[in-house]
């Protein structure tokens, strides 16, 4: 038996365990006494967070001034060893006082059954913030399979998800070292090719500049590869297509592919990959290296192509960069059509929920209501691309609209090593930003309050605001402002209505088939990135493909296919419900 699919077992026979020792228990709705309001240490058991321990900083600050209360988080990601830590949590019947999960393959029904979540019907009578978003709640009781509030999502909106929530720039999309493409020329970029010749022009300036041999057009890691390679399918996003499990699905619901699909948009990318390879383009330590490696190289301006909108700018894209035009901006790919997620009023897959066990759930709810008032999204916030960190700290309102303060410009963009005022909490501002890892509210979003979106980037004010860097690319991109804009103005962007589909609970022998066919996929992969020529491209790809089939692969085809078509379906119903709803 595969480790990954003993690890699963151990799940299944953990939570039914706790199951039967949980009994006839009411899912923790039982009396508890008066809140004195005393400080309260709220455990958090977060599945996404990075960094655990105690909060810290301006967003403890925050926190401990309005509800009393310290947060401690576990994040079992950063343990290494994320299954056993939540086995034996669900074993002792008490997972944390605020859990972070994610609902899909059985696992919120799970935890309902077997009592290890509260219903907060009691609690959430006054819940003002995340009532609004009713569909979402409902959504969340019907995966788990009971009435009753189970959880609530992230990312709720109140816009339609037919409207792209990519804000100024679309995650997946392809960024450029604009000063070094300026300084050749501006040259047209009809295809893939003829990307690659241009980054192969910008990497020979670079270098010529600076004296540096080591800056590359690329440079990658393996940290993050899943049920394939992380670079090609992520860059597949540059097409319009997006991952279910091991299926590539276009976001207009057109067209499924598989990533062993001979001539398919995962085998496009990978030859991108290696062509770049051949050409000396890719950084020879891409396949030893880590994420910390990647962004130090970035920091250093050691690598010219983003394939995302926040590795990049974050570390070159500041203040001072842009005023003489140096950073990170969207490339004219001409026959790109890059996918976007739509918002989504019904909220994306991660919820919060509250544990059984924990003391004081009225006021726990209160604090997870407050997470989706303004306040709690701009206290929630990190760095560029999201959120506006507090008013106050980083804005204030005008006549004019918001405008970022001096300290708030330094934090959304060059935060490192930023001290706080003590009034706000004191300390390194990048230690104090919260440790939940969790956005109540689409960044992009509108704030009742203002009228303008929680992300800074789009306010007006900021906009009108010179930028050599910006003005120089607006002028060479249609004259758009925003990369959004941008793709909007020359229809290459495709949008996936924001439905937040969850997948069904599959069995445990799935899953080992899914750790065995990732593995060869992803190895499979990055030789090929590594080929000498076309005909070793093609044979190596020609053995993944056997391989994969050799380990199952098509059973999980066939749920995968089955599942993508489902999120079209549920694509279709949320922009169906969202026009009934706004009648």
């Amino acid at each position: 038996m595969s480790l990954k699919k003993k690890a699963a077992t151990a799940v299944a026979v953990t939570l039914s365990a706790a199951m039967a020792l949980a009994g006839c228990g009411g899912g923790g709705n039982e009396s508890e006494g008066p809140d004195d309001n005393s400080e309260m240490v709220v455990e958090m058991f977060s599945q996404d967070a990075t960094a655990q321990g105690m909060q810290t900083g301006w967003f403890a600050k925050i926190i401990k001034d309005k509800f009393n209360i310290k947060l401690k988080v576990i994040a079992p990601g950063v343990t290494g060893n994320a299954e056993t830590l939540f086995e034996t949590r669900s074993a002792a019947g008490n997972l944390g006082d605020v859990i972070l999960t994610h609902p899909g393959n059985g696992r919120l029904q799970k935890l309902v059954k077997s009592n290890l979540l509260a219903d907060l019907t009691p609690y959430a009578k006054n819940a003002k913030h995340f009532k609004q978003y009713q569909g979402a709640l409902d959504r969340v009781s019907k995966v788990a399979g009971k009435k009753g509030i189970w959880g609530i999502p992230s990312n709720v909106s109140m816009r339609s998800p037919t409207e792209s929530n990519a804000g100024d720039e679309p995650g997946n999309s392809p960024h450029i070292r604009w000063d070094y493409y300026r300084e050749v020329g501006y040259p047209e970029i009809k295809n893939l090719d003829d990307f690659l010749n241009v980054l192969k022009l910008m990497q020979d300036k670079a270098r010529a500049d600076t004296g540096q041999k080591d800056i590359y057009a690329l440079s990658m890691f393996k940290d993050w590869d899943g049920p394939m390679m992380k670079f090609p399918m992520d860059m597949a996003a540059w097409y319009g297509y997006n991952t279910m499990n091991t299926v590539l699905t276009k976001a207009d619901g057109s067209d499924d592919q598989t990533p062993i699909q001979e001539g398919g948009i995962y085998e496009k990318m990978l030859r991108f990959l290696n062509k770049a390879e051949r050409m000396g383009l890719i950084d020879p330590d891409s396949s030893t290296q880590t994420w910390d490696n990647i962004t130090a190289k970035t920091s250093q301006g050691k690598m010219l192509l983003d394939i995302w909108s926040w590795l990049g700018q974050p570390r070159i894209n500041s203040t001072a960069n842009k005023a003489k035009g140096i950073g990170f901006m969207l490339a004219p790919l001409q026959d790109m059509d890059v996918y976007s997620d739509g918002f989504a009023p019904n909220g994306a897959d991660t919820i919060l929920a509250i544990g059984a066990k924990a003391k004081n759930k009225q006021r726990l709810v209160n604090f997870l209501d407050w997470l989706y008032s303004p306040e709690g999204v701009y206290a929630t916030a990190q760095n560029a691309g999201g959120p506006v960190c507090p008013e106050k700290m980083c804005w204030t309102k005008t006549p004019e609209g918001n405008k970022m303060t001096d300290f708030g410009l330094k934090a959304m963009n060059e935060a490192d090593g930023l001290k706080v005022p003590a009034e706000f909490g004191g300390g390194d501002y990048n230690k104090g930003i919260s440790m939940m890892h969790f956005q109540g509210v689409n960044q992009n979003d509108i704030d009742p309050n203002t009228k303008e979106t929680y992300n800074s980037a789009l306010w007006k004010t900021e906009l009108a605001k010179p930028n050599a860097l910006r003005d120089d690319w607006g002028a060479h991109m249609a004259g758009a402002k925003t990369a959004l804009e941008y793709l909007e103005k020359k229809h290459q962007v495709l949008v996936a209505p924001g439905a937040g589909y969850i997948a069904p609970e599959e069995d445990s022998q799935i899953t080992a088939v899914r750790g065995q066919v990732k593995t060869e996929l992803v190895s499979q992969s990055w030789k090929a990135v590594y080929a000498k020529d076309d005909n070793e491209f093609n044979a190596i790809l020609k053995t993944m493909r056997t391989n994969v089939q050799g380990l199952g692969y098509e059973q999980l085809e066939k749920i995968d296919m089955a599942n993508a078509k489902a999120q079209t379906k549920a694509r279709q119903d949320i922009v169906k419900e969202y026009a009934d709803r706004t009648k």
